[in-house]
């Protein structure tokens, strides 16, 4: 397989899309050879039109797709490749198998433009290579698993050794166990196959463990993309905050810095704003990017790593308490979720808002509904965004 691997193209992926009808899309990314870029977003976000784009299966408004140094699509050109002369791998969600064949025959299918003995032993090295085994390679897809079937339909997306493979929710029809032995694969596969990989999926999980990248997607616009901790730690706007499933996301004013000193720290500060815009009397110091005018509405997120918990008895402090700002909190539920818990704790004065926490070892045994704790905020863990109407 080796000798398969050494053949495959070291181009990257390079995307830019507009259009508005028959519906929106709109955005660029890119993706390197060996990278996995995931595509996520809600139902409606235009993912698989961005894949149907790649593949050829759409022809946008106005588009540049390059692999490498082929152009597959340039409207201001007057280029747009027929799916059959990109080279593209597509994996679908349902597998999309031939009923009728043999999981050899069925990979063998895609390779009639090499003589028969060729191709058969073609789909063979393919399919041992996706772990099918000689006898499962003889049945049809009814005889084999849901995780089976999606091993034999990445092996014939592989056997014409494509320059870009695309996967359409390739995971969500398996089962959990299944699922776990697909990823393995595809993460064996991407180390032999140096081509660019695009997934789309809807489960935040999935990308987070799988991919390199994720683009974030809403209503047909990239909206950001990056890698999964570093658009989740520092998303765009509150948009991408809500699709990356960011919990702990609160309301502000943007003040600016105070002093010399924050100015020549490039620091500033944040007011801390109920739901409905009253302050909450709290004021956290934080990183200032220079891109907030002073006065400005703000949403502002940080990620869990940024809280820490002490009672309120104890009065335990982090080690360096200089960026820390300690917030009392009320536990309303702490919901037990097998090694960790889940710990939802109320904010007085900030209207409803909470802290949404995970804990695990014998810190979360020590919790329970009604407590009052001290939530200590690490303000470089901050990340300020200007809000929608600002």
């Amino acid at each position: 397989m080796s000798a398969i691997a050494m053949a495959q193209s070291r181009a990257g992926l390079r995307v830019r899309v507009s259009q508005r009808l028959p519906m929106p899309l709109e955005g660029e990314f890119t993706c390197e050879p060996g990278e996995l870029v995931a595509l996520v977003g809600p139902s409606g976000a235009g993912k698989t039109s961005m894949l149907r784009a790649l593949a050829g299966l759409m022809r946008p408004t106005s588009a540049v797709i390059t692999v490498g140094d082929e152009i597959w699509c340039d409207t201001d050109r007057g280029i747009h490749l027929a799916p059959q002369d990109r080279h593209v791998g597509l994996v679908f969600q349902n597998y999309a198998l031939m009923p009728h064949l043999s999981a050899l025959d069925d990979v063998s299918l895609s390779l009639l433009h090499l003589p028969w003995r060729e191709r058969t032993e073609r789909a063979r090295q393919w399919l041992a290579h996706v772990r099918i085994s000689d006898e499962q390679q003889a049945r049809k897809p009814s005889a084999l698993s849901g995780g089976q079937q999606q091993r034999v339909a990445v092996a014939r997306a592989l056997a014409r050794e494509p320059r870009l493979l695309l996967l359409d929710e390739p995971f969500s029809a398996v089962d959990q166990m299944s699922r776990q032995g697909l990823y393995e694969l595809l993460a064996e596969l991407r180390r032999d196959l140096q081509i660019p990989i695009v997934l789309v999926t809807h489960d935040l999980v999935e990308a987070r463990h799988l991919a390199d990248s994720v683009v974030v997607m809403d209503a047909g616009q990239v909206l950001q993309q990056g890698h999964p901790a570093q658009v989740y730690r520092s998303p765009r706007n509150a948009r991408v905050a809500d699709l990356m499933g960011v919990q702990n996301r609160f309301h502000g004013r943007w003040l600016g810095p105070r002093s010399g000193t924050d100015a020549a720290e490039r620091m500033g500060w944040l007011e801390w704003l109920s739901v409905e815009g009253v302050t909450t009397g709290t004021s956290l110091r934080v990183k200032d990017k220079g891109r907030l005018a002073p006065g400005q509405m703000v949403s502002w997120v940080v990620q869990g790593d940024g809280l820490h918990l002490a009672t309120e008895e104890s009065r335990e402090q982090p080690g360096n308490t200089s960026s820390f700002v300690a917030v009392q909190a009320r536990v309303n539920e702490v919901r037990n979720l097998g090694e960790t818990s889940l710990i939802t704790a109320a904010i007085p004065g900030a209207d409803g808002a909470s802290f949404r926490l995970t804990r695990s070892g014998p810190q979360r045994r020590q919790l329970d509904a009604g407590q009052t704790i001290l939530v200590q905020v690490d303000c470089d863990w901050v990340h300020v965004m200007p809000t929608r109407s600002a």
